[in-house]
């Protein structure tokens, strides 16, 4: 397959990892493309008879560095395309040249919140999309896609509230308790199973959430969802309306352990590319742990492609180091409990589903009762071998 000049090299040279995440220069859409010499990568990481000529990932949302997997298969000389929302470049592994490109889409506002599920089923030039576990469970009945390898072991999903309003809230079970307000985007599974689980109340949940700090601001008695490798960091360094440390409890802590981050591909379509996953899955699962490893020169990556579109929200140096840090000593980005890394515990997932299959039935999404959880959620494609060294 020819593949598109932003990826194509002009000859072989080895390229130091300091040269791929600090030195190597992006182009915006208006600015001409440069070749870039990168060493190509063994025949078992080459791309290129396998898998499309540009392999398109739809993202969730913006970039940031809870998909720092799929920044860190970014080779240099990536262009940001500030009209179609995307970034695209050499797909690299171990910064090695697999010979084909990567296009990682944005979502969110990018594409008009519409789901990443419903984007691979209307979108023929993505492949793959970040698809959260419950999310991919909740498009089993009309758009079903299947996780080939999760970026995160756990979600960073959290309730967050003011500590000196509620000092007697210390994990998310304790905001049931009373009646206080929870503030949640209307797209949120969580908040209709923790009511499910008693945890909270229906009269509770206001799903009016926009992202914005201002209703948290100005009524911190609220409790507010959020990320913890977001808002803890956001709100007490880059809102100066708040300027002060938020208290948090991750939503997995009360039992809610999907899977987040599902590297997904349609179910459709999950055997016309699987000659492609069989070598691609391995290599997501690889950068994984090199990001984890050695962040810096990835988070300098997302910086700048975030940096070069004014319609994103800023996402700073210091977010993205925050981020990356606490999703490792959280172990939201960690071995799976069998030391692999980007794997699936089968035990887990099928708890998932039968958990979750009750609460979206409630709400009027029923999951096809032949659907199992090995259908949705497969280790097919990755390597066993592949884990995060614990020092």
């Amino acid at each position: 397959m020819k593949r598109s000049p932003v990826g194509r090299h002009i000859g072989i040279a080895v390229i130091a990892a300091t040269t791929l995440g600090l030195t190597s220069c992006a182009f915006s859409s208006e600015e001409p493309t440069e070749s870039v010499a990168i060493e190509p990568a063994a025949a078992a990481q080459n791309l290129a008879d396998v898998c499309p000529a540009n392999v398109g990932i739809q993202l969730q949302w913006q970039p940031q560095s809870d998909m720092g997997a799929l920044f860190e298969m970014l080779g240099p000389g990536y262009v940001v395309d500030t009209d179609d929302k995307s970034v695209t470049g050499p797909l690299v592994a171990g910064g090695k040249d697999t010979g084909v490109d990567i296009t990682l889409k944005s979502g969110g506002p990018a594409i008009g919140f519409q789901s990443v599920t419903s984007q691979l089923y209307v979108d023929d030039s993505v492949m793959l999309g970040v698809v959260h576990g419950d999310q991919l469970v909740s498009a089993a009945a009309e758009q079903p896609v299947v996780g080939v390898t999760p970026l995160l072991k756990f979600s960073p999903a959290i309730l967050m509230w003011d500590p000196a309003t509620h000092p007697e809230w210390k994990t998310v079970g304790d905001v049931g308790a009373g009646d206080a307000t929870v503030v949640v985007s209307k797209d949120q599974i969580f908040p209709q199973w923790m009511v499910a689980k008693g945890l909270l109340k229906e009269s509770q949940i206001d799903t009016s959430y926009d992202g914005a700090p201002a209703r948290f601001v100005g009524d911190p008695s609220i409790a507010q969802q959020g990320f913890a490798n977001s808002e803890p960091y956001t709100y007490s360094e880059e809102t100066p309306a708040w300027n002060k440390p938020v208290g948090y409890g991750l939503i997995k802590d009360a039992g809610y352990d999907i899977y987040a981050s599902n590297m997904s591909v349609r179910a459709d379509k999950l055997e016309e590319f699987s000659p492609c996953l069989q070598k691609l899955v391995p290599i997501i699962q690889q950068s994984g742990v090199d990001y984890i490893s050695a962040p810096d020169a990835t988070n300098d990556v997302i910086v700048d492609v975030v940096s070069q579109d004014q319609t994103y929200s800023p996402y700073s140096e210091g977010e993205a180091a925050f981020s990356a840090d606490l999703l490792r000593d959280q172990g939201l980005l960690a071995n799976e409990d069998n030391g692999s890394f980007g794997v699936y515990d089968e035990t887990r997932t099928a708890r998932n589903v039968a958990d979750l299959g009750p609460v979206l039935a409630s709400g009027g999404n029923q999951v096809p009762a032949d659907m199992t959880a090995e259908q949705m959620f497969t280790n097919r494609f990755t390597d066993p071998a592949i884990s995060i060294s614990i020092s």
